[in-house]
């Protein structure tokens, strides 16, 4: 089985966002109900194949041979999935709530790969 790193994305000032945001707040509380009962689903049917929980991301901070600096980007959390294949691995977030229900964009699936030389 490889390991693939699934992450989850969307911005805060997005049209997606902006759309929730501006949802009746009983109408945004019926859907962050239904977003949470389908992603404990989704749980239940791949959680075999979850390595790693995740969760959600905050805020940024970049180190770099700059200094360190916060920045904002496009990342709002992860998970760990094991899956025979790449194509495996992101037919697991067909579907998925981050962007059905609730207002992110999309997951990007990417194998984790083995570090050279070990």
């Amino acid at each position: 089985m490889k390991r693939f790193l699934a992450v989850y994305t969307g911005t805060p000032d997005g049209s997606r966002r902006a759309a929730w945001d501006a949802l009746p707040e009983a109408e945004r509380k019926k859907r962050e109900g239904e977003g949470i009962a389908a992603w404990h689903q989704w749980g239940a049917t791949h959680g075999a194949s979850v390595v790693v929980e995740g969760g959600p991301l905050g805020k940024t901070l970049q180190a770099s041979r700059d200094g360190i600096t916060p920045i904002r980007n496009a990342l709002a959390g992860f998970v760990v999935v094991q899956a025979e294949s790449h194509e495996a691995a992101a037919k697991m977030f067909e579907g998925h709530p981050h962007f059905a229900i609730f207002p992110g964009e999309a997951v990007e699936i990417m194998e984790v790969l083995p570090i050279p030389g070990q």
